[in-house]
């Protein structure tokens, strides 16, 4: 069995900054990080997680709380690119990840106990519910947590600026001429839903457009056949819409089909702007406009600001918003 010494033996280092590498010490230099590791993996070396519990007073683990109240499913592209992002950043620095609900061996628990059950260090919260109270009680607990597309006191945050992406997407739209530009919306029931419609309000203001509450409809999930409806009523309106901006893509895709599907053309007919930037959207017909979220940097910085709060114990709450940029591909025209 491959053993630390062995490793020190081949890299050329000593048994204690081997030891080091695998038990996450900040004071050894990366690429001396990069070429123990790479070594360890050549050799087959797995170190013992018992041992370095013992030696940190950690679990090594994270756990994900993927709240699915939304309906939203974690097999939506941006979700699970950002948990993939989140990942290799844990991964890299000898973290596990498992996820987090509220049954534990058959029976009804909260959140709480499950993370003290299992013995997780920190948690990644998806789609987190504010009211929820047994998330409330995980913010309360003192347990490390990091909180995507939301913005509690209490936790670390990380999200995209979604009100500045809708400004960026109804700006574009106002630039080609378009006067009538509804809303499809994520819903009022999740952080990334309130702000795109927020925005979306914010710039019908800033531009001088007139609000029309039949502009705005609403869906209660991010998905193509919600968008798919949306579209419907909004064609169905005396005064369609010229433009539609949606509050994701998968909403966009389903509207680009509604809008085929009553043998109208996009953009020809209708101009559609999304949001997020999933892989599909730059395949289909037309190619999708959108804003893009960056997943990557938020799964990544995610991912730092927690293994950052369970190593150093760092109790500053970080907030972190960051920026988007809008894609401009087929799906929009100017008014004629």
């Amino acid at each position: 069995m491959t053993t630390i010494y062995d490793i020190a033996k081949k890299t050329g280092y000593s048994p204690t900054t081997v030891s080091k590498v695998f038990n996450n010490y900040p004071d050894v230099r990366e690429k001396t990080r990069v070429k123990i590791l790479e070594t360890a993996k050549e050799m087959g070396y797995l170190p013992n997680a018992n041992a370095r519990s013992l030696t940190t007073k950690r679990s090594w683990t994270i756990g994900i709380l993927f709240v699915e109240a939304t309906g939203a499913g974690i097999r939506h592209p941006y979700f699970g690119a950002v948990i993939e992002s989140f990942k290799k950043i844990a991964v890299s620095k000898g973290y596990d990840l498992m996820f987090i609900s509220k049954d534990v061996g058959g029976r009804r628990s909260s959140y709480v106990e499950h993370c003290k059950i299992r013995g997780v260090d920190g948690v990644v919260v998806i789609l987190s519910s504010s009211d929820d109270p047994d998330f409330q009680e995980l913010l309360d607990s003192g347990i490390p947590c990091v909180i995507l597309d939301s913005s509690p006191e209490k936790a670390h945050s990380v999200c995209s600026d979604n009100i500045e992406g809708s400004l960026q997407a109804l700006r574009y739209l106002h630039s080609l001429g378009h006067r009538s530009i509804a809303h499809i919306s994520g819903g009022l029931n999740t952080f990334a839903g309130e702000q795109r419609q927020q925005g979306y309000e914010q710039a019908l203001r800033e531009l001088g457009l007139t609000f029309r509450k039949e502009y705005i409809t609403s869906s209660d999930f991010f998905s193509m056949e919600s968008g798919y409806d949306a579209m419907n009523g909004l064609l169905a309106l005396p005064d369609p819409p010229t433009a539609v901006f949606a509050a994701g893509d998968l909403l966009a895709l389903g509207a680009i089909r509604a809008v085929q599907d009553r043998g109208l053309n996009v953009p020809g007919d209708v101009s559609i702007v999304g949001f997020d930037d999933i892989e599909m959207s730059r395949y289909i017909t037309p190619a999708l406009t959108t804003i893009r979220q960056h997943t990557e940097q938020l799964g990544a910085v995610a991912a730092e600001i927690l293994t950052s709060s369970i190593e150093e114990q760092d109790t500053a709450v970080k907030s972190v918003m960051l920026p988007v940029e809008l894609i401009i591909r087929d799906s929009c025209r100017p008014v004629t």
